[in-house]
């Protein structure tokens, strides 16, 4: 099996209260904050985790809220990868309000990185194994442009690194402008964007994506459709994973658990229908949980299970 790392340039450390109810000017009560790690890398490498695979998390951590980040980690089993950094690692909030069952997140901006704190962050990301799978997800932080990201992703895949991208906007039409990316996972928004024309016909979706890997850009491409589940394509296969009825308690964390799942499957060699099974199975099962929970193995396993055999 391939060893598994997630790069996050952004990462923070995410608290998520309860509230009655939201009004202006006045004091609202909340409950106990409960923290937990965040960022698109991290959250996939404790999605992984949950699986009962293993990712090793690599990240900029800054400050007590950096310092708190870590050790959530490491109550999570999830092995780090740190480097230092002058500022303090961000902290957004999550506020679920009871009385109508809406969700509020607050999202601050990740704290900047400078030249030398980024080229620390790519030593440590060069030093990874060739062969490994290096998943790169999340929002590029104040100071670090896009080029600065596609020049590090050229220099992993020339040692040997596969590399997955999971971003959206410039970033991600960046990336696949190197060509080669092992998966990426737009929704249907994202790649019309990335064709650069509107999706409308029942049939646009899939030749989307085949027009992605035909040009060399992604070897894998799965589309993410909401409840629909997901599209993917390779150069081979095209097939579309419907999830089962169920009702959905919160979206957050479903992303980064279905590309969690994937990735391991991609580690461990697995078909790609059998992948993106798993990937649709994980989505699913964050979206039972409240708040910002990502997949259960168990609630996993059952939704795969069905899956399998529907």
């Amino acid at each position: 099996m391939a060893a598994i790392y997630t790069l996050t340039l952004a990462p923070s450390l995410d608290s998520a209260t309860l509230t009655p109810q939201i009004y202006p000017e006045g004091k609202l009560r909340c409950t106990a904050p409960v923290f937990e790690p965040g960022g698109g890398g991290i959250n996939v490498a404790r999605a992984i985790a949950h699986l009962g695979g293993k990712a090793t998390a690599i990240f900029p951590a800054g400050g007590a809220t950096g310092e708190h980040l870590t050790a959530l980690l490491a109550d999570e089993n999830v092995p780090t990868i740190t480097v230092a950094t002058q500022d303090w690692t961000r902290q957004n909030l999550h506020v679920h309000i009871e009385s109508s069952g809406e969700q509020y997140r607050f999202v601050m901006p990740g704290a900047a990185l400078n030249e030398d704190e980024f080229r620390q962050i790519e030593e440590k990301v060069l030093t990874i194994e060739r062969g490994a799978i290096l998943v790169i997800s999340g929002s590029l932080p104040p100071g670090v442009q896009v080029e600065k990201l596609t020049q590090l992703v050229k220099a992993a895949q020339k040692q040997g690194i596969r590399c997955i991208v999971d971003s959206s906007g410039e970033a991600l039409t960046a990336a696949l402008t190197i060509g080669n990316i092992e998966l990426v996972k737009p929704n249907q928004k994202e790649l019309s964007a990335l064709v650069g024309r509107e999706l409308t016909q029942p049939d646009d979706v899939r030749k989307a994506a085949q027009e992605i890997v035909q040009t060399g850009k992604a070897l894998r491409v799965v589309v993410s459709l909401g409840p629909q589940g997901a599209l993917g394509v390779d150069a081979d296969t095209c097939v579309q994973v419907v999830p089962p009825p169920m009702k959905s308690q919160s979206t957050v964390g479903a992303g980064d658990s279905m590309v969690g799942a994937m990735t391991l499957k991609l580690a461990q060699d697995a078909p790609f229908d059998d992948m993106v099974r798993f990937g649709v199975a994980a989505g699913s099962a964050a979206t039972i949980n409240q708040g910002t929970r990502l997949c259960a193995r168990e609630d996993t396993q059952k939704i795969y299970d069905y899956l399998r055999h529907a």
